[in-house]
C-alpha cells in the first residue's frame, strides 16, 4: 500500500482516454492501472495489472491496495468481440467491480457509459436530457450490454449511496489514439454514408473529456450526465472535413445498408450503428457543464484537423 497519496484504480488503463485521465491526477494521486488486453507500462509511483474482472486475481488488487475510488474506462469495444464476450466482460465484470467497490469501502466511482444508450430514432426530440428512455436496445440487441451495463450502474447508484457512483453519457469521443468505431471511420480514406441522410453528430476532443472525468471524480457530485459540447455538425461534412471521401450507400430498402455493412465487415460503420448513420441522437450537455464547470477547450476544427492531417502525412 502506497503511505503517501490516496490510491485510486483507473480501469482501461491502456486506453487512450485513461492515459490523458491519469496524466491529469499521478502528481496527487498514487494510480492502480488495470488492463484486460496487456499489462500498462508502469510509470513511477503507479502499479500496474493485466486482469480481467471476473477472475479471482481482480480482488487480490483490492486486497493489496487501499483504493478510495474507481474510474471505470475499460469496456469491451463494440467491435472487439461477440455480443455474449462483450455482456460478459461489460456487464457481468462491471458488477463484479461494483459489489468489491461496495465490499472494500470504496467511497468514489466514475463509470464511463456512452450516448448510443438512447438508441437512434426518428421520434428522438431534438436535444436528448438525461430523463430521456435508453431505447437502444429496443432496436437493436447488439447494444443491450451498453444499455445494461447503465442500468446496473444505476442500480448500485442508489442502493449503495456511500459509492457515490457518477456516470456519463458523452457523445463521440475523437482524437489522438482514440479506437472506438467512428474513430476509426474518420481514421479511414474512404467513409460510407447513406444516400439522402446526413444527420447531426456530436463530437468531443479525448483530452477535454479526459478533463471531464477528472472534474467528476474530484467533485464528487453523484448522478447520471451527458457530456458534449454545444456545437454539432452533420455527419457528411464531418468525414469531408476529416479528408475521408464519401462512398454513398443505397439507404432503401431498409436493410440493404445493414447488409452490405456485414458483408464488407466494417468495424468503423457496423450493421448495428447504421440507424446512428441516419437518425440524428444529439444529448443536452448542459446540466453537466453547469454542475461542474466544464468548458471544452478543443473545437470540431481541432479534432477534424487531427484526422486531415494524418491523411495528409500518410500516417492515416
Amino acid at each position: 500500500m502506497h503511505k503517501h497519496k490516496p490510491e485510486i484504480l483507473v480501469t482501461g488503463a491502456g486506453g487512450s482516454l485513461a492515459q490523458y485521465v491519469i496524466n491529469e491526477l499521478k502528481r496527487d494521486y498514487h494510480i492502480v492501472l488495470v488492463d484486460f488486453r496487456r499489462r500498462v507500462q508502469l510509470e513511477e509511483g503507479m502499479s500496474s495489472y493485466r486482469v480481467e474482472y471476473n477472475k479471482r486475481g481482480f480482488e487480490d488488487i483490492f486486497r493489496k491496495h487501499k483504493i478510495e475510488a474507481v474510474i471505470h474506462l475499460g469496456r469491451m469495444g463494440l467491435y472487439e468481440s461477440t455480443h455474449r464476450n462483450r455482456y460478459n466482460h461489460n456487464v457481468l465484470g462491471t458488477q463484479r467491480l461494483l459489489d468489491l467497490c461496495h465490499k472494500y469501502e470504496v467511497k468514489k466511482v466514475v463509470v464511463l457509459s456512452t450516448y448510443f444508450v438512447y438508441g437512434a430514432s426518428p421520434y428522438n426530440p431534438a436535444l436528448l436530457t438525461e430523463e430521456a428512455p435508453l431505447k437502444a436496445s429496443e432496436l437493436t440487441m447488439d447494444l443491450v450490454d451498453s444499455v445494461e451495463l447503465e442500468n446496473l450502474a444505476n442500480i448500485y447508484l442508489w442502493k449503495y449511496p456511500e459509492l457515490n457512483i457518477t456516470i456519463l453519457r458523452p457523445c463521440n469521443i475523437a482524437g489522438p489514439g482514440v479506437l472506438n468505431s467512428l474513430s476509426l471511420l474518420l481514421s479511414s480514406s474512404m467513409a460510407p454514408v447513406l444516400m439522402g441522410f446526413s444527420p447531426m453528430m456530436q463530437f468531443i476532443h479525448v483530452e477535454d473529456m479526459a478533463h471531464g472525468v477528472v472534474l467528476a471524480f474530484k467533485q464528487n457530485k453523484p448522478g447520471v450526465y451527458n457530456v458534449a459540447a454545444d456545437d454539432w455538425v452533420s455527419y457528411q461534412e464531418a468525414v469531408t472535413q476529416c479528408g475521408c471521401r464519401r462512398m454513398p450507400i443505397p439507404s432503401i430498402p431498409e436493410g440493404l445498408p445493414r447488409l452490405i455493412s456485414k458483408r464488407m465487415n466494417w468495424k468503423g460503420w457496423p450493421p448495428y450503428l447504421v440507424n446512428y448513420y441516419k437518425y440524428p441522437v444529439i444529448i443536452d450537455g448542459s446540466l453537466f457543464s453547469k454542475t461542474f464547470g466544464f468548458k471544452p477547450h478543443r473545437s470540431l476544427d481541432d479534432i477534424f484537423s487531427y484526422y486531415r492531417e494524418k491523411k495528409e502525412m500518410g500516417i492515416l
